[in-house]
């Protein structure tokens, strides 16, 4: 199974529920190759800085050569998982929809998870205490949002282009369900 979506879209929380659930490996594409990442965590200040510093269409660029260069380490990973039998769930930003023909997933599931830009920017202002951040933080991570919206927006049109699954977890109780339903219908191809 595969779990596409931009930051805060719930890849995480669906993926972690499925495979804790079944028994499935998940393998977060987070963990495969990083790039600057949420800019309120405990990261350099060159983190920030690249935030500050870059324009929003030269931020989304340097995600989507991120995502190209990690291509291939995807691949590689999802090559080891067939090969080692069972299944397995890969979760991750990286994961593009238009690169999905080239991986080999086989009947693997594909789903992407989007959301609403109202509420991407309110996960991504509660999770990071956006009140109580200095105004230079506050500008970082404006920039995130407006990364993570038209990430959201990009991965939503090319998966309608290559047909993949929508799901819509703007009310973050549509991530329980999917994660209750999904679970459920895995559930008989884990042999549990």
């Amino acid at each position: 199974m595969l779990v596409l979506g931009t930051s805060h879209v719930g890849k995480s929380t669906c993926a972690r529920g499925i495979g804790n659930a079944i028994g499935w490996p998940v393998i977060p594409t987070d963990k495969l190759g990083r790039h600057p990442g949420r800019p309120w965590t405990s990261v350099p200040d060159p983190v920030t800085e690249f935030y500050l510093r870059l324009t929003d269409d030269a931020i989304h660029w340097f995600l989507r050569v991120h995502h190209e260069n990690m291509r291939p380490v995807i691949h590689e990973t999802i090559k080891a998982a067939r090969e080692a039998g069972g299944g397995f769930i890969l979760e991750g930003a990286a994961l593009r929809p238009e690169y999905l023909s080239g991986w080999e997933i086989g009947e693997a599931l594909v789903i992407c998870l989007h959301a609403e830009r109202d509420a991407l920017r309110e996960r991504i202002e509660r999770e990071s205490a956006y009140s109580q951040q200095s105004d230079q933080m506050k500008n970082a991570i404006d920039k995130f949002v407006e990364r993570s919206v038209r990430e959201n927006e990009a991965l939503v049109k090319t998966a309608i282009r290559h047909n993949v699954l929508l799901v819509d977890v703007t009310d973050l109780k549509n991530v329980d369900r999917l994660t209750r339903e999904l679970t459920s219908r895995l559930a008989g191809m884990s042999g549990r």
